[in-house]
């Protein structure tokens, strides 16, 4: 038998390897922070559209956003944790720097 670093263990040397919990974190929590994620529409489009290249247009990312049940949930989500990338509650990264600058 052998430890993590190749060494040899004495053949009576028992080890005893503990398991951490597993943590689904993709289970539906209806009551958790993140359960308006369920019901987003972006969830049921394509997510290269919120994503676009430098100068893509975001156009089909907030027209889908326009009628999503969640928009302000989500926007509420991007601006909490700072998400510097893609289409967020409708609104661009350059929208919701101004948004926060505004803000302030």
């Amino acid at each position: 038998m052998w430890n993590l670093y190749g060494e040899s263990l004495p053949s009576d040397a028992t080890t005893r390897v503990e398991i951490a919990p597993v943590v689904d974190i993709f289970a539906a929590d209806e009551d958790g922070p993140l359960s308006w994620q369920d019901r987003a529409l972006c969830a049921q489009t394509d997510p290269e559209a919120f994503f676009p290249e430098k100068g893509g247009s975001t156009r089909e990312a907030k027209k889908v956003c326009q009628s999503c049940d969640v928009k302000s949930e989500c926007l509420d989500y991007a601006l909490a944790h700072d998400e510097r990338f893609g289409i967020w509650g409708g609104l661009s990264e350059r929208e919701r720097r101004k948004l926060k600058r505004r803000a302030v």
